[in-house]
């Protein structure tokens, strides 16, 4: 398999719920369009910010379908799709399912509950998920604060290099430079290293990334695609105000509870798409005044997704 190096924003979407906390799909068309007349370039559905492991395998299906129905048709956006870690049963079915309805990838992460000792039993898990799917890109979501699992992405890429054929590259959400680096570095850039920390996405393009997955490009892509052309212009002064503002907005993620505050952040840009499910905590409608207050003073309207 010709492995594709993925460039621009890959959001990371939100999965939606009605009032009652009830998957809503009907919600996603809108979604799509919104994504796509900000400019980003694939979804990848059902991952951390879109809550795949509080969600059922049959609304995991739905959202997949959902995805599938409204941009097969564009081949200029990519739709991967992540499976979680811990019954991989569970993760062959949902990535035959993806390969099924014509998704460009699944992702798998490490199992977090009985976690893998080594490298060369995580290369194990992806092989055996992966091999399912021979026609599909194959990605390994690296998340070691949400996982538990931080082995070095360097000896999995070296583990999996011709014995998982359609190993497309990882998705890399931690802050070991080093160990991104000599991953972009290998074999002459073979594998798509593809970032995942929007808070630090100019010290990513210092070392070459070109694709990158983030939950915050949902309602602020301007930001960051201002961000990258004042890079490649070699405005660095400019690249470092820009890349403080996303660490200013993200910061009221903190301030506010959490990964939830992403859902907040969306009704600021016109779409409501629910609560999170429990554990994870929701502000008030108290909080949510306060943090208008705060976005306003970061003059969110001028950068975010319109």
């Amino acid at each position: 398999m010709k492995i594709q190096h993925l460039q621009g924003l890959i959001s990371a979407p939100f999965t939606p719920f009605d009032t009652n906390g009830k998957l809503d799909v009907t919600l996603i068309p809108a979604y799509y369009s919104f994504l796509k007349q900000n400019g980003i370039t694939g979804a990848f559905i059902n991952g951390s910010t879109g809550e795949g492991v509080s969600t059922t395998l049959e609304e995991k299906k739905a959202v997949a379908q959902a995805w599938a129905d409204c941009s097969n048709h564009d081949t200029d956006f990519k739709v991967m799709a992540f499976l979680a870690g811990t019954c991989l049963a569970d993760c062959i079915e949902l990535a035959k399912h993806a390969y099924e309805i014509g998704l460009y990838a699944v992702s798998l992460t490490a199992p977090f509950y009985f976690k893998p000792a080594n490298v060369d039993v995580l290369a194990q898990i992806c092989i055996q998920v992966g091999k399912e799917v021979p026609n599909m890109p194959f990605y390994y979501y690296h998340i070691p604060v949400l996982t538990g699992v931080n082995l070095p992405m360097f000896d999995l890429v070296k583990a999996l290099d011709g014995k998982l054929k359609n190993f497309a590259g990882v998705k890399y959400t931690h802050e070991d430079f080093m160990d991104f680096q000599s991953c972009m570095s290998y074999e002459n850039g073979k594998f798509d290293m593809l970032w995942g920390r929007d808070e630090n996405m100019l010290s990513a393009l210092v070392l070459g990334a070109k694709g990158a997955v983030g939950s915050t490009f949902n309602y602020a892509a301007p930001l960051y695609y201002d961000l990258i052309e004042a890079f490649n212009a070699n405005d660095l002064v400019k690249a470092r105000v820009l890349q403080q503002k996303s660490i200013n907005m993200i910061r009221l993620l903190g301030k506010y509870g959490g990964i939830s505050v992403g859902k907040a952040y969306m009704k600021l840009v016109g779409h409501n798409l629910g609560e999170f499910r429990l554990p994870v905590k929701n502000m008030t409608t108290e909080q949510f005044e306060l943090f208008k207050k705060d976005v306003a003073s970061l003059n969110f309207d001028d950068f975010k997704s319109k």
